[in-house]
Order: C-alpha cells, then structure tokens, then sequence
C-alpha cells in the first residue's frame, strides 16, 4: 500500500507554484478593491493630513511590486503581516478562525453523507420509481437554493419560530460548538447533498447491474450485508472524487454561511476584512483556504487510491 502513495510529495511539491500563484492574484485584486485602507481605518471625517500619514506609516504609498516583494519576505518566515483592522498578526487571527470554519466543513460533510447515502440507495434501488422521482425532485429542488436563503430559512423556522437552535455564536463547550453549528451545517449539507446523491445513485445503479452483485445475491447476500459490503464500497469509488471537488466549493460557501450564522470562522474575519480594506488579512485568509483546497485534493487521491487498488497514482505521477 506505500507504494502506492509515493505520489503524495510529488504532488506537494507541485502545489508550490499554485500558492505562488495564488499569492500573486491575491494581492493584485486586493489592492483593486475600491477605497482607501487609511480612509476605512479612520473614518469619513479624517484629515486628508491624517489619511496620508497612516498610508505612509503603513506603507501603502510605496510601488505595488514592492509591496508584494515584502509580502513574500514576510511570508518566507512564517509571517503573514499584521491586520490593519484588528492591529494583530494575521497568523495569530486566522489560526483563530480556523477551527471554527473547519468544524462547521466537517460537520456539514457529516450530514450530508446522513443525508446523501440512504436517499441514493432509497432512489437507486427503484429506479423510476415513485421514490426515485421524489429523490430526483430533491435534488433538484436543493441545487436550485441559494445558501444564504436556505440559512435564513432555516433561521426563521428552528431558530425564531420553535426557537429549537441557536440563530448566531459559537459555544464554549464541544456540545455547545454542535449545537451552535447545527443549522449552518445543515444549511451547507443541503446544497452538497445534490451533486453527491446524483452521483451515488448513477454508480448504485450501474453497481446493483453487476455480474459481481449478481454472484454476491447466489450465495446469499442481502439485505446490509449486501449494500454495505459490495454495492455501496465500489459505488463510492467515483463518488469520493465529487466529494473533494465540492468540499473546495463548500468553503466558499461556508464564508457566506459564518457571517449569516455570525459564526467567528474564517468566513466572518474575511468579509471584515474586505470592508476595512485590511489587505494583510485577506492575503492571509485567501492563502489559507487556497491551500486548504489542495490539501483536499491530495487527500481526495490519497482515498481514491485506498479504496480501488487498480488505482495507482504512482504512476501518474512518474509519467
């Protein structure tokens, strides 16, 4: 099984560039943001005086490469600047943030798998059926939702109305940060249980289709043993590929949730940001997440790989 993931450093090293990439379209489109950072730090009323004596102590006067140059210095060690807003290292607020925002992914993954695999199987085992129409109907109605609607949705119903969950905040406890996150996860679990039904259901059906499914029921398989053992295993296989794609697109997703929910994740800390013009921050957060999204898609192999042992990405990767 090692062999097999020899890929895993070469696929690191390969990362290297994507962050520098994404480094440099960071700041650009950072420093394209409309307004003045001094401006938004101080106020509408500031001298003009003022204005220009914080952008020069905060060096925002000096050539965009220069500023960038000095941002990667920083970033070489370790440093990601200080926030313009909070007036603290932009490492010590994002990894803050972090397990707040990784939770809430978790969590929402969680749930839609709940959510996802019996309504597959419910779907995949009549197909056009009755129950097949009505999973289908699902998942079209759930792709077709918006995020924040379904969350504010979900506000006014459990949170304002049977006042059964918290509308905003984290918790303290580990209970607490579950039951603080249950609506927000839900909320994301929703619009990723889509793409994973559909999927789950297509390999399902062309599974149960099977000559090894048909072997399996001869020598009496059923029922669980059945499902768990030959159908869902290597219906999952294809699936996993769909889950590391949507999980990137789910933390886009999840900055929009935090500030709904008020959650202080990476999400909130972010849309701050943006509204300060807190330049040092954005790059930071962005940063993050961007290598967040490739940190899934090496794991996204890594499960591939483990899960169908024709896969070898060795290979791949030497080639």
């Amino acid at each position: 099984m090692s062999h097999r993931l020899r890929f895993i450093p070469g696929r690191l090293v390969q990362s290297i560039p994507v962050a520098f990439g994404v480094t440099l379209i960071v700041f650009l489109l950072a420093h394209l943001l409309p307004g003045n950072a001094a401006l938004a730090l101080l106020g509408e009323r500031a001298t003009e005086q003022s204005v220009a004596a914080l952008t020069a102590r905060l060096g925002l006067d000096e050539p965009l490469w220069r500023q960038y140059l000095l941002f990667l210095g920083q970033l070489a060690h370790g440093d990601l600047g200080t926030s313009l807003t909070y007036q603290l290292p932009v490492t010590q607020l994002v990894l803050e943030a972090i397990p707040v925002t990784l939770t809430l992914l978790l969590y929402a993954l969680v749930l839609a798998l709940l959510i996802s695999v019996p309504l597959a199987a419910l779907a995949a085992f009549r197909p056009g059926g009755a129950r097949d129409l009505g999973v289908r109907g699902f998942t079209l109605v759930g792709q077709g939702m918006p995020q924040f609607w379904v969350g504010i949705m979900l506000i006014l119903l459990l949170g304002v109305s049977l006042r059964a969950f918290p509308v905003g905040g984290y918790g303290d406890t580990a209970l607490e940060h579950l039951y603080h996150l249950f609506l927000p996860a839900v909320t994301l679990a929703i619009a990723m249980s889509p793409t994973i039904i559909r999927s789950l259901r297509s390999s399902m059906i062309s599974v149960l289709g099977s000559e090894y499914v048909g072997t399996a029921k001869m020598k009496g398989a059923s029922g669980v043993q059945l499902f768990r053992g030959h159908v869902l295993r290597n219906a999952a296989i294809p699936t996993v590929s769909i889950i590391g794609v949507n999980l990137g697109y789910l933390v886009g997703g999840s900055l929009v949730i935090e500030r709904v929910f008020a959650l202080p994740g990476l999400g909130s800390l972010m849309i701050n940001s943006i509204f300060t013009r807190d330049f040092p921050t954005i790059q930071g957060v962005t940063l993050f997440v961007a290598l967040f999204v490739v940190v899934v898609g090496i794991l996204t192999d890594v499960v591939y790989t483990l899960l169908d042992p024709r896969v070898d990405l060795s290979r791949t990767a030497r080639a």
